[in-house]
């Protein structure tokens, strides 16, 4: 079955940390470009954090210095590791993969004040 799944996340407190995680199955995992994304209540989706078959890794300007993106290519898997976090870090984020059109169902973040 051709999928995204994503876990880990929860509600955190600011200046906190949480990983966020995405399981992929049914795709060349190690030969794609994966990315997170993620999606505000009434604002639209937008990019976070997206890193290469080649482990080259790029940010939004919102998030560098505090997110982390990196892959593990033997557990088909791509992470987030968000520091430093904010309330407006406060979204659903989803896992995507452009190559197959592939979208996560998404997990919810909530970061408190």
């Amino acid at each position: 079955q051709v999928q995204l799944k994503e876990s880990g996340g929860g509600l955190v407190q600011a200046g906190g940390s949480l990983r966020l995680s995405c399981s992929a199955s049914g795709i060349g995992f190690s030969f794609v470009d994966m990315d997170w994304y993620r999606q505000a209540p009434g604002k639209q989706r937008e990019l976070v954090a997206t890193i290469s078959e080649r482990y080259l890794a790029d940010y939004a300007d919102s998030v560098k210095g505090r997110f982390t993106i990196s892959r593990d290519n033997d557990k088909n898997t791509v992470y987030l590791q968000m520091s430093s976090v904010r309330p407006e870090d406060t979204a659903v984020y989803y896992c995507h993969t452009e190559r197959y059109s592939l979208w996560g169902q998404g997990t919810q973040v909530t970061v408190s004040s």
